[in-house]
């Protein structure tokens, strides 16, 4: 299927919220046909699969083929939905820009051997950054310094069109080739895309009233001239700390590039501020312009994607049930309940409202 009409793939997928609500141990079914996939696949018989620790929606192993360490992913949705093999390609891409990334070692996505997509990616030997993160020892400004510097590198890569990214032939003098490109002429096409269904699942469920609904569309409007862009650069989409491999002071790959788009320089910028102070943005900024000059009305845009994003983050959150949620689960602060989660998703909608009709400096992230 394509991801042309979906803004983000957790909430506006068909089966929404699928892999998000709970997470269950895979049956051994869908480990024995991975393991014959895997053996098909790389050619031998040595194949050893244990229970993976990912956090996302995909279903995930630790894998030994052949003395050789990896992590799978699976994607078993009843889309049947073939994106896997996209963000392969795209994780190549970054680490051809100079960001580090886990080799991908193999994937298929054509469902034709086993009725699943799966990918076989270089096994890290580094937990997430939130896992240190949570244990308070985290060189939060080394780290956020480094994050910047890399959001910088990979906004060299640009693409036709904007959004999600789909396969488009090429044709060339020897033969015809796929490469990337995102569906939408426009960013505005991509970025108003379902803002009308989130905002009314939001208010249906109560997160937010009538009048909240209004003045954030009356804000977005009142700004829409800054989603004339031309081109889209890569954006990773869910830049956070749990998608980002290292120790407490080093990075040694970024990871989930699934929801990647070609969309706005400070897109990933504002995705950390769903999550962080201005302390930790202020050093992102700094590793960021020590590469890459900062764009014009750089904070309105940067307020703007908060915004969105934010909302996109309250979807899931009330969707999956993240707010009935103790701080085992990896989105709340040690010590914190799901309501706190709630507590500060509202404060965040609110601050990047007030970022954005204020033109207001990143400090207001700490009020």
């Amino acid at each position: 299927m394509s991801r042309r009409d979906i803004y983000y793939w957790k909430c506006d997928r068909p089966a929404a919220f699928h892999g998000t609500q709970t997470r269950t141990q895979p049956d051994a079914e869908i480990e024995q046909q991975l393991a014959v996939a895997l053996r098909g696949f790389f050619n031998t018989q040595d194949i050893r699969l244990s229970a993976g620790a990912g956090q996302g929606n995909h279903l995930t192993w630790n894998a030994e083929v052949d003395g050789k360490s990896l992590f799978i992913r699976v994607e078993n949705g009843p889309e049947k939905d073939a994106h896997i093999a996209i963000e392969s390609a795209l994780m190549d891409q970054v680490r051809a820009a100079g960001v580090s990334t886990p080799k991908v070692h193999g994937c298929d996505a054509s469902r034709r051997r086993v009725p699943f997509a799966w990918q076989a990616l270089e096994r890290i030997a580094a937990p997430d950054l939130n896992h240190w993160f949570k244990q308070g020892t985290l060189d939060a400004p080394s780290i956020a310094h480094a994050i910047g510097q890399a959001v910088a590198q990979w906004q060299n890569i640009h693409f036709q069109g904007f959004g999600i990214f789909e396969w488009s032939e090429v044709q060339t003098s020897n033969a015809d080739r796929k490469t990337l490109r995102s569906p939408h002429p426009t960013y505005s096409d991509y970025f108003y895309l379902r803002l009308e269904d989130h905002l009314s699942f939001l208010v249906s469920r109560g997160f937010l009233t009538a009048t909240q609904r209004d003045e954030i569309t009356t804000e977005i409007e009142a700004h829409r001239s800054l989603l004339e862009l031309a081109p889209g650069c890569l954006v990773h989409k869910d830049l956070a700390l749990w998608n980002i491999l290292g120790t407490q002071h080093q990075i040694s790959a970024f990871i989930d590039f699934d929801d990647s788009i070609s969309g706005d320089s400070m897109d990933d910028l504002s995705l950390l501020a769903c999550f962080h102070d201005a302390a930790f943005l202020q050093r992102a900024f700094e590793g960021y312009q020590g590469i890459r000059a900062l764009p014009t009305e750089h904070l309105r845009r940067f307020w703007l994607h908060l915004l969105r994003n934010m909302i996109v983050k309250a979807v899931i959150r009330v969707g999956a049930g993240y707010f009935d949620r103790d701080d085992g689960f990896f989105l709340i602060s040690s010590g914190s309940s799901g309501q706190s989660l709630k507590a500060m998703t509202h404060a965040r909608i609110q601050t990047a409202l007030r970022g954005l009709r204020e033109n207001a400096s990143l400090d207001i992230l700490n009020g």
